[in-house]
């Protein structure tokens, strides 16, 4: 995976793990055990929300729409999810409850990490998704032209349920996933255990390789930087078209005899 979006293949697989982790808490390295692992495809919200084509980067934010919708939002969810062995970082993460429905035999997993390492981490992802220019720079992108209304979605969620963004947040997700999971199916863990723990809830034997240490922040850099080349050639381009045809049609005016007519008056 290493940050690039999987594409499901076979629309019959379903879920079979509920990554609940926090986003900045390692959540594409869980992506990325879960893969080997399950030997599929994982929905990571990050790789999949700015790597995958427009119409299902859209369907993402009418999940959002759709949070006060039960029956529209389990349907969309369905349809999200279609093909994906497993889940991890948001908007995934929102909706274990729902997803438990739509998949009540999956393993939910939940990651802690330091507090006040994963909030300084977590700030910056903040800052710079909040950044007021992305709405327009990012409007000719297909699919990335879609992220600001998601991180808006996503901050408004949060805050619909557990009210201030504040450094107590990922223990105040990891409260919510273990009061809507059932005990049976609830698992926490710090990713320095490894790959034991999910080996153990998935009763499959330990890879004879390292646990995957992907790193969020550099990840979401690269994408960052490879997004805003996009965004810059785009915009190049209409720029270069726009004032192409404002050129032609000078001329044009020029040559017929408008412009001239006009400067007579």
């Amino acid at each position: 995976m290493g940050g690039n979006a999987s594409k499901p293949t076979d629309p019959t697989r379903t879920l079979k793990v509920i990554g609940a982790g926090y986003s900045r808490t390692g959540t594409l390295s869980m992506a990325s055990a879960l893969e080997k692992l399950l030997d599929g495809p994982v929905m990571h919200g990050g790789s999949q929300l700015l790597g995958r084509e427009d119409e299902y980067v859209k369907l993402w934010t009418q999940v959002m729409d759709a949070r006060h919708d039960r029956p529209r939002l389990l349907k969309l969810l369905r349809q999200a999810t279609a093909g994906f062995v497993a889940i991890t970082d948001a908007p995934g993460n929102l909706f274990v409850a729902e997803l438990l429905e739509l998949y009540p035999d999956a393993e939910v997993v939940c990651v802690t990490r330091d507090r006040q390492r994963w909030w300084k981490s977590w700030e910056s992802v903040t800052q710079q998704a909040g950044a007021g220019f992305l709405n327009w720079f990012l409007a000719p992108v297909p699919g990335k032209r879609w992220y600001p209304k998601l991180v808006t979605q996503f901050l408004e969620q949060q805050e619909e349920r557990h009210g201030p963004m504040t450094e107590k947040r990922m223990d105040e997700h990891n409260e919510y996933v273990r009061e809507v999971t059932p005990p049976a199916k609830f698992h926490m863990m710090d990713l320095s255990q490894g790959w034991e723990p999910l080996c153990k809830m998935l009763n499959v034997p330990i890879p004879d390789e390292p646990f995957p240490r992907v790193n969020d922040a550099e990840a979401v850099e690269g994408l960052n930087k490879e997004i805003l080349k996009e965004a810059g050639s785009r915009w190049a381009g209409i720029f270069a078209v726009t004032g192409a045809l404002g050129y032609g049609a000078f001329w044009h005016l020029g040559k017929s005899g408008v412009l001239a007519t006009l400067g007579r008056r």
